[in-house]
């Protein structure tokens, strides 16, 4: 196995990335030059992610007011996101990596430009504006189902295995950052100029982001010898998925707490009709997770590895599902914004535990594979997850759907703990090797 060792068969973090091993250093994958055009890249485009989603829930909840228009944002883009993951895999495991995700981001400039000149050519059909931001997500979902495998695999390929859990914080805390920024940023643009000025913004972005990785100085190198037919190719991520206990628990854990426990997709409707905030309060309650997040990364940064990694995920889960609850409750603007912040570092902690035992028991040929069933199961619980949450305000009301499934995420984590005794048990993940 070439890579059971840490530092990888025949060759030093020293040789080959150009810095020295030191795992203890909170900035050490920083110090890699691809690594930080890959952080760039990374926070421009993001940040351009975000304001677009603040901006087309907004947009079209102010047209429709309808929750289920919501909800059905989501299922725009899961549905093709899902669809062509696995083979988006296959192609991130095949090709070079870099050059795959910037053809995906160069189609998402494509989507970008096309939210921002759709308007201008429907000014009287509203209704239309509507069913053409769902085309233009459902386009968004396929290219980004190529761009996730691809960029996370480029992520672990440019860092020595001994440094993977420090970029992998890096990496966390760059995404939540702009989601930190992206939504407050959309909702003040919505609020000064409109769907034009947020979508011009997002459209500059997403260049800068392209930017970022076209400046990389990187070839993947494919493995001959591991190009087997494209059937068992497809289906090789999820037998290795389900065949590592420990790694399907994690995705799995994820998978249904954010699935049934996020609330997203109705953050427009407590913003309009809840706590009554407009546009503006609307971008800082979609910053306030990412805030606790980015502040939890740089935490984790400076922090020794966790000894107890799969109690700590449970209880972070758990933590989760409870501030939920607690924000479907609330009626107050900063006790809203405290709870998602809350709710926001708890699941850092999560998403740095799932990308770490991703990336350290992966065999880097099977990282694109292996990435989009981890894309799959976050796809699922995220976008999905916005779908369930419109169903069921629709069904039962904005409060109770929140709450109940804040609920569900604990009932969850206690499943979990139960049946899961592998993942309960998981200590260290930094001595762990990749699986052959």
């Amino acid at each position: 196995m070439a890579y059971a060792t840490r530092g990888g068969k025949g060759c030093t973090p020293r040789l080959r990335f150009g810095v020295p091993d030191t795992a203890h250093n909170p900035y050490a994958a920083l110090q890699i030059p691809n690594f930080r055009r890959y952080i760039l890249g990374l926070l421009a485009f993001t940040m351009a992610i975000q304001i677009q989603g603040t901006v087309v829930g907004w947009q079209i909840y102010e047209i429709t007011h309808d929750k289920l228009a919501l909800g059905l944002i989501g299922l725009a883009e899961a549905l093709p996101f899902i669809s062509l993951s696995l083979y988006a895999g296959h192609v991130a495991d095949r090709h070079d990596r870099r050059r795959t995700a910037l053809i995906a981001l160069a189609v998402l400039v494509c989507c970008s430009v096309a939210l921002l000149v759709l308007p201008r050519f429907l000014t009287s059909a509203p209704h239309q504006v509507v069913r053409s931001i769902y085309g233009v997500i459902a386009v968004s979902g396929l290219a980004r189902s190529f761009l996730q495998p691809a960029r996370q695999a480029l992520g672990a390929e440019i860092v020595p295995r001994t440094l993977y859990s420090n970029a992998i914080t890096w990496r966390s805390g760059a995404w939540q950052l702009a989601a930190v920024i992206g939504p407050a940023l959309g909702g003040v643009l919505y609020a000064i100029g409109g769907a034009q000025l947020a979508y011009s913004v997002d459209v500059a972005l997403m260049l800068v982001g392209i930017g970022g990785y076209a400046l990389m100085r990187h070839k993947s190198e494919i493995k001959r010898d591991h190009t087997e037919a494209i059937g068992a190719s497809l289906s090789s991520g999820i037998r290795f998925v389900w065949g590592e206990q420990v790694l399907l628990g994690a995705l799995s854990l994820d998978l249904f707490s954010v699935l049934f426990g996020g609330a997203t997709a109705l953050l427009p409707v407590f913003a309009a009709e809840i706590l009554h905030v407009g546009p503006k309060g609307l971008g800082l309650l979609r910053a306030a997770p990412a805030t606790g997040a980015v502040v939890m990364s740089v935490v984790i940064a400076h922090l020794p590895a966790f000894r107890h990694a799969g109690r700590t995920l449970l209880r972070v889960v758990a933590l989760f599902g409870v501030c939920m609850i607690g924000f479907g409750l609330s009626t107050s603007l900063w006790l809203s914004v405290a709870l998602l912040v809350c709710s926001g570092a708890a699941d850092m902690v999560s998403v740095f535990i799932r990308s770490t035992l991703v990336q350290t028991l992966t065999p880097v040929h099977m990282l694109g594979r292996v990435s989009s069933v981890n894309s799959i199961f976050i796809g699922s619980s995220n976008e999905i997850g916005m779908f369930e949450s419109g169903v069921t305000a629709q069904a039962f009301g904005t409060v109770p759907s929140v709450v109940l499934g804040g609920a569900i995420t604990l009932v969850v984590v206690a499943v979990a703990a139960w049946r899961l005794p592998s993942l309960r048990r998981l200590g260290r993940m930094d001595d762990r090797a990749p699986i052959a």
